[in-house]
């Protein structure tokens, strides 16, 4: 079976609604799966001061990485997190990356020795209860696979707000923070969350974004 591709502007999206989520006093910053570098390029329109490091699987999207960041390793993250030194970021960022992994918690598991005292973790990870997802399985009776969204059909995990949440504990984490972003407009959806009281407004939201760091880890830098 062929490897599955992406469009080259899968790469190159810039997801300016994750930078506030880097935390202020972070310079040193380690982009997981960070495609083409368009992440990284906001950033560091923003603070030019940081000093980024990614990895990134696919080849093209590294090569024009590297044209940004300050040193991008190509490959697979599970080999390449191990070469890299100990302590020697403030900030690991995970931007829709976890959800491609078949066992996600062994990756999260090998990043607390590189971060250094305080470091945290940020990731965005789509939400199977996104509103617009639920209204085609629930009441439509679809499922049907896509380039790209929930439905992505490079995703091997799915989760909801409280599976994302469990999957950071269960790998050692203590999470401080837990963020819907990219809410849907939708008036049905408004109507809906009011006629529920409110029970299902996670729905709102296509991705959440978890922040946490280390369980046990102090803040002290």
């Amino acid at each position: 079976m062929g490897e599955l591709k992406k469009a080259p502007e899968y790469y190159g999206r810039p997801r300016r609604e994750l930078q506030r989520f880097v935390p202020a006093d972070a310079r040193r910053i380690l982009d997981v799966g960070c495609g083409a570098g368009a992440f990284a390029a906001g950033l560091l329109e923003a603070r030019p001061d940081l000093e980024i490091t990614g990895i990134e699987f696919d080849p093209e999207a590294a090569r024009r990485a590297a044209e940004v960041l300050h040193a991008v390793h190509t490959g697979d993250a599970h080999a390449v997190i191990p070469t890299l030194p100990r302590g020697a970021f403030d900030c690991i960022c995970l931007n829709d990356v976890l959800e491609h992994l078949l066992e996600p918690g062994d990756l999260l598991g090998m990043l607390p020795p590189l971060l250094a005292p305080g470091g945290r973790v940020t990731a965005s990870i789509p939400s199977v209860r996104y509103f617009w997802n639920v209204v085609d399985l629930a009441l439509k009776g679809r499922w049907e696979y896509a380039d790209e969204g929930i439905c992505d059909r490079t995703h091997l995990r799915f989760f909801t707000r409280s599976s994302m949440i469990a999957l950071f504990r269960d790998s050692g984490f203590t999470v401080e923070t837990v963020e819907g972003i990219n809410p849907t407009g939708s008036l049905k959806f408004k109507a809906f969350n009011a006629l529920t009281l409110g029970r299902f407004a996670d729905m709102k939201y296509l991705q959440f974004v978890l922040a946490g760091r280390p369980a046990g880890m102090g803040d002290e830098k």
